[in-house]
């Protein structure tokens, strides 16, 4: 199950997945219908069985329970039973015996059929005509047939089958070397394990002689694989009085839920209801609903929301009174804007709505198609008459995800100043790895349900756009909206305060960086179309080639997009070597499979070749030209600030940050962004910035030394891990040293190493131990930070940005494992991340005070990329990189590359 957590801290995962489960199965089996209404949860009672008696060491291998797990078992038991479940726990017997008693006495009890759902294979031993096993985790079903399709053996022969083959998992020791392959063959021609043991001396080699060793053991194993059909409990004489399915407890699921919090489950019961309400007001105000600075404190709860349609001149006066008067007192304003399509550089606006104050709130409908004739005010007009209050500075304005507000304000040259809280990165400063949605924070902060955009548009096919949504219904649902973002501007506000650090970073680094986000998109970028257009052709004909190539390895043509078909080819009729495999079991095809068969055979690396450049072409070749906004001539991305837990953007329509730099194709792309006449595009970006940060948090002396001396890092580095002179260093020394610096701060493994490297393990290991040895201030750090880690839930870059761990104490290894690895490296990344918010931000300002024209048009993680006229070159080479490495003093001095360039590939 996933490491989910609820806000306490306490492990919610199991109980999630438990409520899961056993609300399919009864979905699927009808279990409220009079004909299957018997059903139960069987749970192993503590202490010993029989089989304990029967042999000491069984399950004498298996780990104690996770205590995170061990944690949630009283809540599971308190979720199954408000569920309708009745739950079974027989002292003495295991569950599995409990279970095979029932399913053998309801069958003679006369029931028609019996369902057990299990990933257990030992249960297909009471697998039979009227009895099946489902799995739910795996959407599998397994009848008569299916068990013999999954172990070769039919259900009457599982418990053969299973003590010649033996149980790992609960230490029961079978036939040595004798697997499923073996056992099932055996049985096939002896029928039976009486009819294996009859004929062991026929049976030859060593495998015979270990039949013949494990004789005496055959029976005890047999005994031990069994499930027990005829186990005396009170409870099995009376099946369809004890075990009737009871219909789910709503009122003590919705206090269930509410404490772990399953918010799309509490939802569904009914939200927030009255003694939700109670517990934690819906509505936040002053006694006398005057308005409510953002400064003030709360002092009573509203009980529901007013909503105010402006429909009329006068309405629209009264409403700019609200603002003018709030805007006197210095009191922020929620607003809200209401479009007709998601796409920022194109949506046009269907409505406005504001808040003054809690419990109130306005919408402005002036585009809907609304066939009942409700009056609207000219949009132009609206425009024009709250342009001003927009535009002014001092009139303080809140929004949720403001940078989308801001574009659509601007398609209609409303220009929004005056931007003092925006609630999507408010929480997200306070809690990265959370969702930012307006619904869910409404949710999480003020217990609130709101008004979801399905209910008022529709859903898939069927949704419209909000143009054609009534205007009674608009109403309800857009004023909803910024009363609910006036209300949690405050309570994040409150959170945010109580941090002094998180409060710093959101209001000098987050909310600044949104507004030069939304200058960067604003700005766009120019593309040669006609060269994309040429790179497209020359990429389709090499794609031929890569084809014709492939399928003459092949010995014949296939699809190289269909996993299907390249699996059958390479794993069946060319026999290679299966990697690993899916998630349903069948061999993966996925690129790190493709990459390491490539080491060996030339076939899939003409598939990894064809996949890339087929990726390349669909994404970008072919894409961008098409994406050229008709209105500016450029194309703009999307920067996502409130996605990365790192506080890195995510760039998309198009994804700027993924074009590949190390091919020659992927670079060629890069050429097809190009200046504008007159300009040249300039790209500055920190020099191995995560290095120097690494240096600086671990406060390694030699680290700190090699870069304060301005050494090169990975000659410095292998001169210490091979014990040579800088000027001994070779060019593998100093590419080993390069996979080491960037590997170990990424949490690399010896064995991610030797993989890396190509060497053994153990000399990735020596290389790994010297490099600690030569900087143990590295080693310190990540020892510390993984501590901090598990301690706190999250670390912290050198500016306080918290960034969450999840799965920090997740009882999965492997995730615990991603999750210690990310620990180490998220200090690195985070911190890169805000220098280089920091640096645009006063970039931005500099701009602007030197009135220049120079404009910001991209940012990839570490690198800005500007378009700048020629005639201002010199002062800004010049000057982005002071600006750029005086952003923060570390204990390493920064660093920033400076190229220029008519296209982008030119200045990188």
């Amino acid at each position: 199950m996933p490491d989910l957590r609820n806000r306490a801290g306490e492990p919610t995962g199991a109980v999630y997945g438990m409520v899961n489960m056993l609300r399919r199965l009864r979905a699927d089996y009808h279990t409220d219908d009079v004909r299957t209404n018997c059903i139960a949860c069987v749970f192993d009672a503590p202490g010993k069985t029989f089989r304990d008696d029967i042999y000491p060491e069984y399950k004498a291998n298996r780990a104690s329970m996770p205590e995170d797990l061990a944690a949630q078992i009283p809540h599971i038991h308190e979720v199954t039973r408000a569920l309708g479940w009745p739950i079974v726990m027989e002292p003495g017997i295991e569950a599995d015996d409990v279970i095979g008693t029932l399913a053998h006495v309801a069958l003679q009890q006369g029931f028609d059929e019996v369902i057990v759902s299990t990933g257990d294979k030992d249960m297909a031993q009471l697998v039979n005509d009227k009895v099946r096993l489902v799995d739910t985790m795996k959407n599998a079903v397994m009848t008569r047939d299916a068990v013999f399709e999954k172990f070769g053996v039919y259900p009457e022969q599982i418990i053969d089958y299973l003590t010649l083959v033996g149980d790992t998992v609960d230490n029961v020791p079978g036939v040595e070397k004798v697997g499923p392959k073996t056992a099932a063959k055996w049985l096939a021609e002896y029928k039976t394990l009486d009819g294996v043991v009859a004929n062991a001396d026929k049976i030859g080699g060593k495998v015979g002689e270990n039949l013949q060793k494990a004789l005496d053991w055959l029976p005890t194993g047999k005994s031990l694989v069994t499930i027990k059909t005829d186990c005396e409990f009170e409870l099995r004489r009376h099946i369809e009085e004890q075990l009737k399915a009871h219909p789910e407890n709503n009122e003590e699921l919705k206090q269930l839920f509410q404490r772990f919090e399953f918010k799309t489950w509490f939802r569904a019961l009914g939200g927030v209801g009255e003694e939700e309400v109670a517990a934690k007001p819906k509505v936040e105000g002053p006694p006398d609903g005057s308005s409510m600075s953002l400064f003030d404190a709360p002092t009573q709860a509203v009980d529901s929301i007013e909503t105010v349609c402006v429909q009329n001149q006068e309405q629209l006066t009264a409403l700019m009174v609200e603002l003018k008067a709030a805007a006197d007192s210095k009191t922020a304003v929620a607003f809200d804007t209401e479009t007709d399509s998601l796409e920022p550089m194109n949506a046009r606006i269907v409505g406005l709505s504001f808040a003054v104050k809690p419990g109130v709130g306005y919408y402005i409908p002036l585009t809907h198609q609304d066939l009942t004739a409700e009056p609207q005010l000219p949009i132009d007009e609206v425009l024009a008459f709250l342009k001003p209050w927009f535009e002014d500075a001092d009139s303080p304005k809140i929004a949720q995800n403001a940078k989308y507000d801001l574009h659509v304000m601007a398609n209609h040259d409303v220009w929004v100043q005056g931007l003092m809280e925006d609630t999507m990165l408010a929480s997200y400063i306070l809690e990265a790895h959370k969702p930012h949605g307006m619904d869910a924070l409404a949710l999480r902060w003020l217990n609130y349900n709101t008004i979801k955009f399905e209910d008022v548009a529709g859903k898939g096919a069927s949704q419209v756009t909000f143009d054609q949504v009534s205007i009674d219904t608009a109403t309800r649902y857009a004023a909803e909206d910024a009363e609910v973002t006036l209300r949690l501007a405050h309570v994040l506000k409150a959170e945010l305060d109580k941090v002094p650090e998180l409060a710093k970073l959101y209001h000098e680094v987050e909310l600044p960086f949104g507004q030069v986000l939304f200058e960067v998109e604003r700005n766009g970028v120019l593309i040669d179309a006609a060269k994309l257009d040429a790179q497209s052709a020359e990429i389709a004909e090499k794609l031929k080639r890569i084809e014709e190539q492939a399928f003459e390895m092949a010995g014949g043509s296939f699809n190289l997009n269909s996993p299907k078909q390249i699996g059958e080819l390479l794993f069946e009729k060319l026999g290679l070597p299966v990697v690993k495999k899916t998630a349903s079991g069948a061999p993966s095809t996925d690129e790190e499979v493709l990459s390491k068969l490539a080491e060996d055979y030339p076939l899939p690396a003409k598939l990894l070749e064809h996949r890339s450049l087929a990726k390349l072409k669909s994404t970008y070749t072919d894409k961008l030209p098409r994406m050229v906004n008709e209105r500016t001539g450029r194309v703009h991305t999307n920067y996502a600030q409130a996605v990365a837990v790192t506080g890195r953007l995510a760039s998309n329509d198009p994804n700027l940050q993924n074009i590949p730099v190390r091919t020659a194709e992927g670079r060629r792309v890069r050429e097809a962004f190009i200046a504008a006449p007159g300009c040249v595009l300039v790209s500055a970006d920190y020099s191995q910035i995560e290095l120097r940060i690494m240096a600086h948090i671990s406060g390694d002396e030699a680290l700190i030394n090699a870069f304060n001396e301005g050494l090169d890092i990975h000659s410095a580095t292998a001169s210490e891990i091979f014990g040579v002179g800088l000027n001994e260093v070779t060019s593998d020394h100093r590419r080993t040293a390069k996979v080491i610096n960037f590997g170990l701060i990424y949490g690399m493994s010896a064995f991610g190493l030797a993989g890396n490297l190509g060497i053994t393990r153990e000399a990735a290991k020596l290389y790994i131990d010297r490099y600690f040895s030569r900087y143990p201030g590295v080693a310190r750090f990540m020892d510390s930070v993984r501590a901090q880690a598990k301690e706190d839930g999250y670390v912290q870059t050198v500016f306080g940005r918290r960034l969450w761990l999840p799965e920090i104490k997740s009882p999965n290894g492997p995730r615990r494992a991603g999750a210690e690895r990310a620990a180490i490296n998220a200090p690195m990344q985070g911190t890169s991340a805000d220098l280089i918010k920091m640096a645009m931000v006063q970039l931005s300002a500099w701009l602007k005070t030197e009135k220049l024209q120079t404009k910001m048009i991209m940012q990839v993680h570490d690198e800005v990329i500007l378009e700048v006229p020629k005639g201002e070159l010199e002062l800004i080479q010049r000057r982005v990189p002071e600006i750029m490495t005086q952003v923060a003093q570390l204990r390493v001095p920064l660093e920033v590359g400076c190229g220029m360039g008519n296209n982008w590939e030119e200045a990188h």
